[in-house]
């Protein structure tokens, strides 16, 4: 059974949301990455990037396949994690602390895509 932390939210595309104040750290769940396997390339957004929730924000290449991530809320990134640029696989590794993809700065992170983490269980099976 995957990893669901009790301290997030979740999307049923199977991306998490730590909600700070007004600030959002994104990343993709467990799920997500056994899904994929061995992670070998991400396309983060761009600092400044104004992003819809429910629109794409970053790609994730794997030995398997290639999917977008999407945003979780509306906002502006203000921070990615570059260090997913050489060091892809800790994604795999730690999807809910180094392998965090980006920051955003939301007016409200109020969304109707985000569930509760037994919601998320719940789709998982």
């Amino acid at each position: 059974m995957s990893n669901v932390p009790d301290n997030l939210k979740y999307t049923k595309k199977h991306e998490w949301a730590r909600i700070e104040g007004n600030r959002v750290t994104v990343g993709i769940t467990d799920h997500a990455q056994e899904e994929l396997t061995d992670i070998v390339y991400i396309e983060l957004p761009k600092v400044g990037q104004e992003v819809q929730a429910g629109g794409e924000i970053a790609t994730v290449e794997s030995v398997k396949s290639t999917s977008d991530v999407y945003s979780p809320v509306s906002g502006k990134v203000v921070e990615v994690n570059s260090g997913l640029e050489n060091s892809p696989g800790d994604i795999n590794a730690d999807p809910y602390g180094k392998g965090w993809l980006a920051v955003i700065e939301v007016k409200s992170a109020d969304s109707p895509d985000l569930v509760s983490p037994a919601e998320y269980k719940a789709l998982l099976g």
